[in-house]
């Protein structure tokens, strides 16, 4: 008994993937003679059943749309010759495509999303930069000090793990990078092709990565000052270059103007006295010495993103979201968006696109962004109100896989596939597509599976790759690259990576960016990737097909088609056929 469906194929699915409301969506069934009748089951928050109308071999049902952005599922109940019924669904990994009979089964996911929805043109036609700033480039210009922490004597030292001691790394060694630095070096990174640039946090915080909020809004003494970014920002507008902030509004540090634990501000905060105006913002069980925190660390006190003081602060008329984009910030990355409330992403959309409509809402999510699962719901950010897109952290684990040789091309191109189905156009070509980060070791070390894990971490900063280690990464590094380059979505390079920077997991991977040293050859090989990617508009916004002929190869296609790109816009024809072989 044949009975066939393919999520991911335009026989059974039309259109493929993700649907506008109240467009129109036609479901095919493929069966023998042996069915009689199917119904689709299609769920939209309440479960419908639809008979499909036979022709030949095939079944089929055409359903319009719900009016509003809702996550809807189906799947079919087929009935043969003898009466018997049987439930015929989805793969069980919940990654769609080619189903089954029998039970256990699931529902197809079907993402629909706002008409109007719309993201950056810049952001998916890009090539991202992302700067941990304190580690770039050092302009000389800008030589504050605070007594407490340590600053390198020399550039290219190690950075030091917990400089005070205790059970945390206390993040206050410093090596001088700052804003005037990103600014003298845009020109360094217009060549290498970057179009934007993705800034760690950059305000006023005691550790040098900055998580821990001190003053939305001040620039950082150590970085400069509000005038140096606004300078900033309007030098890379004239070299056709974005600015992305990082916003932690998730919570704030221990020492900062509205926790105050130390007393180092002059206003009056959370931990000082319950009169104080910020202490609403926090969640104490006994006060002042224990409340909630980021992930059980007290240094980072958590903020209650419901208290409507603290959500007109970050998201009114007046509130920070816009303050920084009308200085000249071209949107913001979340950080750990899925820890922020649907309801403050929302209101925090509405304030950035109010400022600028351009602007960018990226966000921080680390599983399939259509049904991330978070405080006991689930929830969608690809449909239009909250989330332009996400770091696209899946591929990234998916490429580290493959290239490593845990899993083959077509475990790969599963992921892809998949990510294609559930997401959106606009999402889904702006996705950013990372190979590292500062919260992972270095790329190259990753790919040539020398990451350190397995020595204690004091000793891991002193580790260096054998030449041998080393080449081995930087091959894996160059495909990987190209496979970020060849998919939707905006490549992103993590600073230092195009020159072979080494090193472990926090804080060895946010090593000194290497001016007068290492491999200006890799440099080179990324420089051609970015330039073929932006050259081809069909690297940008074609259409995409993959394949895995075999488990060691991967073929993207991407295409124009007719003159028209995935979005419609006006383009000439072009096809790249790029093949990955690990």
């Amino acid at each position: 008994m044949l009975v066939y469906h393919d999520s991911q194929s335009p026989l059974c699915r039309a259109p493929l993937g993700a649907a506008a409301c109240l467009s129109n969506v036609t479901f095919r069934l493929q069966c023998s003679k042996e069915i009689r009748s199917v119904l689709l089951r299609f769920y939209d928050g309440s479960e419908k059943f639809f008979p499909m109308e036979r022709k030949n071999e095939w079944f089929s049902a055409k359903i319009q749309m719900p009016d509003i952005p809702i996550l809807c599922w189906y799947d079919f109940r087929v009935e043969d010759q003898d009466g018997n019924i049987f439930s015929y669904g989805a793969p069980m990994d919940g990654m769609g495509g080619e189903g089954h009979l029998g039970t256990p089964i699931r529902a197809w996911q079907l993402t629909t999303y706002s008409s109007d929805y719309q993201t950056p043109e810049w952001l998916r036609h890009g090539i991202m930069y992302q700067i941990f700033p304190d580690r770039f480039y050092k302009s000389g210009k800008n030589d504050h000090r605070r007594e407490e922490n340590y600053y390198h004597e020399t550039w290219n030292e190690s950075p030091i793990l917990m400089p005070e001691g205790g059970d945390d790394n206390c993040a206050r060694d410093f090596f001088g990078g700052d804003l005037k630095g990103i600014e003298e070096k845009l020109p360094h990174l217009r060549d290498l092709g970057v179009t934007v640039l993705y800034l760690n946090p950059i305000f006023m915080a005691r550790s040098n990565h900055r998580y821990d909020t001190a003053d939305y809004s001040r620039i950082d003494s150590h970085l400069g000052s509000n005038e140096d970014f606004v300078s900033l920002c309007e030098s890379a507008k004239k070299l056709g270059m974005h600015v992305m902030l990082d916003g932690v509004f998730s919570h704030t540090g221990e020492d900062s103007l509205y926790f105050n634990r130390f007393g180092r501000f002059p206003a009056v905060g959370a931990c000082q006295s319950t009169h104080s105006p910020y202490y609403p913002w926090y969640q104490f069980s006994h006060y002042p010495d224990r409340y909630a925190c980021w992930w059980g660390i007290h240094t980072l006190p958590a903020i209650n993103k419901m208290n409507p003081d603290y959500q007109e602060f970050i998201l009114g008329e007046k509130g920070i979201a816009r303050f920084w984009v009308e200085k000249g910030a071209d949107g913001w990355r979340l950080d750990v968006a899925d820890e922020l409330p649907m309801v403050f992403l929302r209101k925090l959309r509405k304030a950035v696109k109010a400022e600028n409509p351009d602007a960018v809402v990226l966000g921080e999510v680390w599983e399939d962004a259509s049904h991330k699962e978070a405080y006991g719901e689930m929830r969608c950010y690809c449909q239009g109100d909250t989330l332009d897109s996400v770091m696209n952290y899946p591929l990234r684990e998916a490429a580290l896989d493959f290239f490593t040789g845990k899993a083959g091309a077509k475990a790969l191109r599963r992921l892809i596939m998949s990510q294609q189905e559930n997401y959106p156009a606009p999402f889904y070509y702006s996705l950013m597509n990372l190979a590292g980060s500062h919260d992972r070791p270095r790329a190259i070390n990753a790919l040539c599976g020398r990451t350190w894990e397995d020595i204690p971490y004091q000793q891991r900063g002193k580790m260096r790759l054998t030449e041998e280690e080393y080449q081995l990464g930087v091959s894996r590094y160059e495909k990987m690259m190209q496979l970020l380059c060849a998919l939707p979505g905006i490549p992103c390079l993590y600073y230092g990576d195009e020159r072979g920077l080494q090193g472990g997991s926090d804080p060895y991977c946010r090593g000194t960016f290497p001016w007068e040293q290492q491999d200006l050859a890799l440099e080179e090989k990324i420089r051609a990737l970015f330039w073929q990617r932006r050259n081809s508009p069909a690297l940008q916004t074609g259409y995409l097909s993959v394949e895995a002929p075999d488990e060691d190869t991967l073929i993207i296609t991407r295409e124009i088609r007719d003159g028209k790109d995935i979005f419609g816009q006006a383009a000439e024809n072009e096809k790249m056929v790029v093949t990955i072989r690990r």
